[in-house]
């Protein structure tokens, strides 16, 4: 009888365990729509200071933040806004554009038909951070800047959470 006991102790210890293991995968599987969102937000950001470059939309003294010599970037983080008159993200004019949108395919599976689902963005913020690269003698390398995006989210448990996708930009295309 105290076998079975003891037995019956040590299987329920290894359920239980296994009922964790569940909650945090059920945990993990929601919230990997929102990592997702985040990481597209942050690559879209990024590819943007790279076609305003590539595209001569702007000069290299201009691709840095607000307040930094000619920059046009905004600083700090900001709503998650379309592209203004000047068709890169992340500037003063993006505000006027209105709050940006994500538009998913509706039960028929095909986008641009009417039951095509549209998800508010309103639980993201990104910021953009553009400095100067500094060489060994800490003096800052006149064509190559160092840009920083950062998406701040919350997930449904109400974790605050960062994505952050960092990478270089020279004035050479």
């Amino acid at each position: 009888m105290l076998e079975v006991l003891i037995s019956m102790v040590v299987l329920t210890i290894g359920l239980v365990g296994l009922l964790s293991v569940f909650a945090v995968s059920l945990s993990t599987t929601q919230s990997a729509k929102q990592d997702q969102i985040a990481k597209q937000l942050a690559s879209e950001a990024m590819e943007s200071v790279f076609t305003a470059r590539d595209t001569a939309n702007v000069i290299f003294d201009q691709i840095q933040n607000v307040g930094t010599g000619t920059g046009i970037f905004s600083q700090g983080f900001q709503a998650i806004y379309n592209a203004g008159n000047d068709g890169i993200i992340g500037t003063g004019d993006d505000a006027l554009a209105g709050m940006q949108t994500m538009k998913l395919p509706g039960p028929d599976g095909i986008m641009g038909t009417v039951d095509d689902i549209s998800i508010s963005l309103a639980n993201y913020r990104r910021q953009i951070a553009i400095t100067p690269v500094l060489d060994a003698t800490n003096t800052p390398v006149s064509n190559l800047r160092q840009v920083t995006v950062t998406v701040q989210y919350s997930i449904p448990s109400g974790v605050r959470k960062n994505f952050v996708l960092t990478g270089f930009i020279s004035q050479y295309r």
